[in-house]
């Protein structure tokens, strides 16, 4: 008997091409779509083209009310964060409480001990070590590991991810073949529940809040001009800050939220070799033996970069790059691989390096 497995379906080519590779393997496929916002605060979705997408294909779909545990796991800890100081990335939280938390126990209710997605990633199970391993996709210009590096072994041992050796080119051709309409319908962009990319906008009309501006100072302490509240602001931003030097362009280097100042510095000083960061998840390994060197990504879009990393306490470590790197940002996540191994990931601490 084929086993039943649950799909989460965005509507997008991407999960759609996803169940037309599971249904090829023989799973009995339930379609699951997440709705995150209540009606009037947000893109709510009906799940047309993913109810579609399933009706096309053959098995049931159904549409699942996650809004109250969204907003509380992923949107206000945003919203905090940023309150003070911080940069988070809100598709790393997303995945470890929503999509492979909430959604996962919504899938068992319907009797699907395991979920599918069409992230493009693997995940292997060593025998060796007894753990699952989480794998960067085949094709790196997709892969999507970082924002999986949160996941626990036990999240993983239920995650199913059938896109991980396949290209982009391939997902919409098995899409077109099998006659579903989103074949070519456009990737999804920006944080879902800020489309407009306004984050202080967002923030505001969550917490019904004013942000009080504040002094933009240089490194040495120096008021050169006033900020209009913290939450506009991230380390490294340069456009939009309305202030000018004599010394050149300016670039955010940190937010200090305590006394609700905004460091500025010229693009130069935003370099840095080292990091500490905390809420450390091991994935392919229980401890970090010694320093140990591995690549790894302050953010989602940049390359590996080599580094030295050492655990300093039960869920904290220190990394040292080989060459420096520009905005290290508190609140990111830093990523770890070994090969096409994600080791695991932390957050980077504010103050740390």
């Amino acid at each position: 008997m084929p086993a039943k497995l649950a799909i989460a379906m965005s509507g997008g080519v991407d999960s759609s091409a996803a169940a037309c590779l599971l249904l090829e393997q023989g799973y009995d496929l339930v379609g699951v779509t997440m709705n995150l916002f209540p009606r009037g605060e947000g893109p709510w979705s009906d799940g047309e083209d993913a109810r579609a997408v399933a009706r096309h294909l053959g098995f049931p779909h159904h549409i699942l009310d996650l809004s109250p545990c969204f907003g509380a796991q992923v949107m206000d800890p945003f919203v905090t964060a940023y309150e003070h100081g911080l940069t988070p990335n809100p598709c790393v939280t997303c995945n470890r409480h929503i999509k492979f938390g909430a959604l996962l126990d919504k899938a068992r209710e319907l009797g699907c001990e395991k979920i599918a997605t069409g992230h493009y990633a693997r995940v292997e199970y060593d025998a060796s070590s007894g753990r699952y391993l989480l794998k960067k996709a085949l094709h790196p210009e997709k892969d999507q590991s970082y924002v999986l590096s949160t996941l626990t072994q036990e999240q993983l041992s239920h995650v199913v991810l059938p896109l991980g050796t396949l290209s982009k080119e391939e997902i919409r051709d098995i899409a077109q073949k099998a006659g579903l309409a989103v074949a070519w319908k456009g990737d999804s962009q920006d944080i879902c529940f800020i489309p407009d990319g306004d984050y202080g906008a967002f923030i505001r009309r969550r917490t019904g809040k004013d942000y009080l501006p504040g002094p933009f100072l240089d490194r040495e302490g120096t008021v050169i001009g006033q900020h209009r509240g913290i939450i506009h602001y991230t380390v490294g931003q340069r456009r939009g800050l309305g202030v000018s030097s004599s010394q050149g362009r300016l670039y955010v280097k940190e937010l200090r939220a305590e006394d609700n100042a905004v460091v500025l510095s010229d693009n130069e000083s935003l370099f840095a070799s080292t990091l500490s960061a905390g809420e450390l998840n091991l994935i392919s390994c229980d401890h970090l033996e010694g320093p140990v060197r591995l690549r790894a990504k302050i953010r989602y879009k940049m390359a590996e970069q080599p580094c030295v990393v050492e655990q300093t306490g039960p869920s904290s470590i220190r990394l040292t790059f080989d060459q420096p790197q520009r905005a290290i940002t508190p609140g990111q996540t830093v990523v770890l691989y070994d090969g096409d191994t994600v080791v695991g990931s932390a957050a980077i601490l504010k103050g740390a390096f």
